[in-house]
């Protein structure tokens, strides 16, 4: 069963499994401890300390390990805002970073600090001149992620890292997605990584912070860790994460490129297949195993369940599969399609006939799912050459109904009304916001905005333009 989930959690690479088992026997012992056991965990543990930190690029006492990314994250937020709480208590983060970043903004904002979320491109990713407008006096930290997790974009990390360190704000790039595939480069201050992002087991993340950089650790003082990551080190889970990113590493140049080809294909294919299909992200400045697309007039949740039946593991950003029944974040700030929303993420080892495979399964699935809803016929039909006015104007209560009905009734009815007419669709399904402009977009029609509407929910109005 191909399993094309790798943004998740990659499979644990076989050079984590091995090293995972030779450091169960001699790993176990306390490494503060100074007897010989004690001291054959010390120096597994300095040994892996050494290795990421080269793999990440500083110093080994510039580097620790954390029971997770996430801990990594908040901790790394948490402790720069802390020794940096002189300047200022502002926090400067990208739209679309992951959520333990923005869970982190808004636990800052709830103690009194304030959050600013720079907006991003329609590809995903953010323009640094933007970004250093936000890096105002009182900035204490700016956050940036490498590389999307959900869409794959690259972010601009080297140039906003020179315009934090002309404005002198430390930058946190959380660099999970990405870390496998290389060092990130610029002059970033905080790092934050997560080894099941790579291939090594869950359970172990990492904090690099540079030497410089204020930090005020914000947890109980621990002698283990520097004091930023207090507990016992997990250390036969730390040497297996350590071997795995090394290895990786080694086969990231050949194994990038063959993956690349095979993400290419999709994007290229994947449009050719199946009708009304909107592939998202940067097509060029991306992860290399990464590639994201949303299909109209489907559901996502109905998507990943039948691709899941036919032996394919995949995952969403459609808020039908999302437990706040709301987009993803991600997707939101693009403002692209968000329904027949699918991740596929191609981990190490992925075959070319799994991803054709995949690519002779996906139009069918989406097909039988378009016929179920009662889909209408993709092609408008010609216009009229008389513009409409307003009593040509059709209101459409989808009312109730989660997306896609929404934007289903509005293809069933669009061609029901001349040229300059307009169809209001009444919807409160949150994804309708971002679904009926992005179909505007796709199917050559203008969106005219939205309002109130006096039945409750929203109004959206949708003129006729061809």
């Amino acid at each position: 069963m191909p399993y094309f989930d790798a943004a998740s959690a990659a499979p644990l690479h076989p050079v984590a499994r091995q090293a995972l088992q030779a450091a169960l026997d001699e790993g176990w012992a306390d490494p503060a401890r100074l007897y010989r056991e004690g001291r054959r965990a010390r120096m597994l543990l300095d040994a892996a300390r050494e290795a990421a930190a080269e793999a990440v690029g500083c110093r080994p006492d510039e580097l620790v390990f954390t029971p997770s990314g996430t801990r990594a994250v908040h901790a790394g937020i948490s402790g720069a805002l802390a020794g940096r709480r002189r300047v200022g208590s502002r926090l400067v983060v990208s739209a679309v970073e992951h959520s333990s970043v923005l869970h982190a903004g808004e636990a800052h904002e709830a103690a009194g600090g304030s959050v600013t979320q720079v907006p991003v491109r329609r590809s995903g990713a953010v323009d640094p001149e933007v970004f250093a407008a936000a890096l105002t006096p009182d900035t204490a930290l700016a956050c940036l992620q490498s590389a999307n997790h959900e869409v794959g974009t690259e972010q601009p990390v080297a140039e906003v890292a020179e315009a934090c360190r002309a404005a002198g704000v430390p930058l946190l790039v959380d660099a999970a997605q990405s870390l496998g595939w290389g060092p990130v480069a610029g002059g970033w201050s905080l790092l934050a990584g997560s080894a099941h992002k790579w291939g090594g087991p869950a359970g172990v993340g990492l904090l690099a912070v540079r030497k410089g950089v204020r930090f005020a650790a914000q947890v109980p003082a621990d002698e283990r860790e520097s004091g930023r990551a207090p507990g016992f080190e997990n250390i036969p889970a730390i040497v297996a994460a350590a071997a795995s990113l090394r290895a990786v590493r080694d086969e990231a140049a050949a194994e990038g490129a063959r993956l690349r080809g095979l993400v290419d294909r999709i994007r290229a294919r994947v449009p050719e297949l199946v009708p009304d299909v909107e592939v998202v992200g940067d097509p060029a400045r991306r992860l290399p195993h990464l590639v994201t697309f949303s299909c109209l007039y489907v559901d996502g949740e109905t998507v990943l369940h039948e691709l899941d039946r036919a032996g394919f593991s995949v995952s969403s950003g459609s808020s039908c599969t999302s437990s706040t029944l709301t987009p993803s974040h991600v997707l939101r700030a693009m403002g692209v399609l968000s329904e027949g929303n699918v991740r596929v993420s191609l981990p190490t080892g992925t075959s070319e006939a799994d991803v054709d495979r995949f690519l002779d399964v996906l139009p069918r699935v989406v097909a039988r799912i378009r016929e179920q809803l009662g889909v209408p016929e993709v092609e408008i039909r010609p216009a009229s050459t008389a513009l409409g006015d307003a009593e040509s104007s059709l209101v459409v209560d989808a009312l109730g109904r989660r997306c896609p009905i929404p934007v289903i009734e509005l293809a069933k009815v669009i061609g029901d009304v001349p040229v300059g007419a307009t169809v209001t669709v009444l919807a409160d399904d949150e994804a309708a916001r971002l679904d009926i402009p992005a179909w505007c977009e796709m199917r050559g029609q203008e969106y005219v905005g939205e309002r109130p509407s006096p039945k409750g929910g929203v109004a959206y109005v949708v003129r006729r333009v061809s």
